[in-house]
């Protein structure tokens, strides 16, 4: 009975121990903020090593708040940020998460992200994937925006 049920739950297992792998989480970092500045966002590329497309559904971290998926936009000549859904990656292939673009946002940070520092993410997918990422905090220039 005993070995039945160990079989069981590796059997139960062994396919979300293969699926963890199929995306990679490449070159992560969250950007540092001075003092009294309350949000923040995160920063990767993700790469789908599987053949079939699989989307980031959500992110929690124990850094902020609130922590959502975001974009930027292009509305009336203004760039502007808005919160979307899920993050599509096509299959063997990748999408970038970076300043502009596709982005993880950290709203009411719990405290003052400073460069050096490390912070933890869960990603979690459509595919029903997690993974946990510790990523360092660097500081990175704002975008220009062109007028």
């Amino acid at each position: 009975m005993k070995k039945w049920f160990i079989s069981f739950v590796l059997a139960l297992v062994a396919p979300l121990a293969l699926a963890a792998s199929s995306v990679d989480v490449i070159k992560p970092y969250a950007r540092a903020v001075p003092p009294g500045q309350e949000n923040s966002a995160m920063f990767m590329m993700l790469k789908n090593k599987s053949a079939r497309p699989v989307s980031l559904i959500s992110a929690q971290s124990s850094a902020a708040d609130v922590v959502e998926l975001h974009t930027h936009t292009m509305a009336n000549g203004v760039m502007q940020m808005r919160q979307v859904s899920e993050i599509n990656i096509p299959a063997n292939n990748h999408v970038s998460l970076q300043p502009g673009s596709f982005h993880i946002m950290l709203i009411g940070l719990k405290k003052q992200l400073k460069e050096g520092d490390k912070v933890s993410v869960k990603l979690h997918f459509s595919s029903g994937e997690m993974a946990i990422v510790e990523m360092p905090v660097k500081a990175v220039q704002m975008m220009k925006m062109k007028h």
